[in-house]
């Protein structure tokens, strides 16, 4: 018996041992685990690798192919070569829209507008450099885009070109040139076709009136314009040839696209707002901005219907349609010039004045 209760004395003892050691291990763990926790933002093996941010502003058609293609694109390349993520901050508007937000103040890095006049406003209101966005890669030009015409299915209205715009019973929608880029490529398109092709003034004159005389709708970008268009709007819509080529791509075009004769190939334009990048943001942005030029970015572009500044990336898209007589800005005499004598002396002053009851 006095065996037996020395040998229960044991394993008690024993017990009281290991219940010991363990509530000694639990301590212990736990102030490892607690240590862990206050050491580990200073641990080098574990700090999160470092995060850029890039705010970019952009006009309202460029929206899908930047967000869903060229920035992821660019990130997974800046992560493979150093390590960083890069986030970006993006807005897609109407090119005028976004001019005016950026002259207010929004904290834009890079902006690419639709035409090169929004370019000198933003100049004009001490935000840019004069031509300072001639120093980026092909004078900051990024894509191109012809202006086409879209009917409805079988063309009932017979549309072969601008001219047949004007003629009585065709309702046109169109962007607004108050507030779009897109609507000042197309005034430039509608009266410049004429004038390159007649060398006529007054002849180019009429077209650009007798077409607006037929604008049924107007919408605050070349997009807005087009889901009017797209809600049965009008007979016909003047808008960029990528945004009929995406629809195409996607199976959703259910309209014709006319290619005109002579048309304006729009050129858009990158500018970057210095003051609102910080030192330690300037490498990475730079990066971005040669990526954009580099021939992996312009296949993207071509691929959803962007002409490329490098014309032979643009045999890779067989839906670009042929123009026999594309012209430019500068044939107009470049935007500074065609503002003043047809988007304001014509277009506003003129043609305006004679359709306003």
């Amino acid at each position: 018996m006095s065996e037996f209760r020395n040998t229960s004395r044991f394993f008690s003892h024993q017990k009281t041992n290991w219940r010991l050691l363990i509530q000694r291990l639990i301590i212990f763990s736990s102030l490892g685990v607690l240590g862990l926790f206050v050491t580990w933002p200073w641990l080098p093996w574990v700090n999160p690798p470092k995060t850029q941010t890039i705010v970019i502003y952009g006009f309202s058609i460029l929206g899908e192919v930047m967000n869903e293609e060229i920035l992821p694109a660019f990130q997974a390349e800046w992560e493979q070569q150093t390590g960083e993520r890069v986030e970006f901050i993006t807005s897609f508007a109407g090119s005028g829209t976004i001019t005016n937000q950026i002259v207010l103040g929004v904290p834009a890095d890079i902006a690419i507008l639709s035409t090169e006049l929004d370019a000198y406003r933003l100049v004009d209101n001490n935000i840019l450099q004069k031509d300072s966005w001639r120093q980026l890669p092909n004078q900051g030009i990024l894509n191109r885009s012809p202006f086409i015409i879209l009917v409805r299915a079988g063309n009932p209205k017979d549309i072969h070109g601008f001219e047949d715009l004007s003629k009585p019973g065709v309702g046109i929608v169109h962007p607004d040139p108050l507030t779009s880029g897109g609507a000042q490529w197309a005034i430039l398109a509608e009266y410049g076709s004429a004038l390159l092709t007649s060398q006529d003034e007054e002849q180019a004159y009429d077209q650009l009136a007798g077409i607006w005389k037929n604008v049924v709708a107007q919408a605050a970008s070349a997009r807005s314009a087009r889901t009017q268009f797209e809600n049965g709007f009008g007979d016909a819509l003047i808008t960029y040839e990528q945004e009929a080529l995406r629809d195409k791509s996607l199976g959703k075009l259910t309209s014709e696209i006319i290619y005109p004769e002579s048309t304006i190939l729009s050129e858009h334009t990158v500018v970057v707002i210095n003051k609102n990048i910080e030192p330690d943001e300037r490498e990475v942005i730079e990066a971005l901005l040669q990526f954009l030029w580099s021939d992996k970015a312009q296949s993207l572009f071509v691929e959803h219907g962007y002409r490329s500044v490098n014309e032979a990336l643009n045999e890779a898209n067989t839906n670009f349609g042929l123009i026999a007589s594309p012209f430019v800005v500068n044939d107009l005499g470049g935007w500074q010039q065609a503002k003043q004598e047809i988007v304001d002396s014509l277009w506003k002053e003129k043609v305006l004045t004679e359709i306003t009851p």
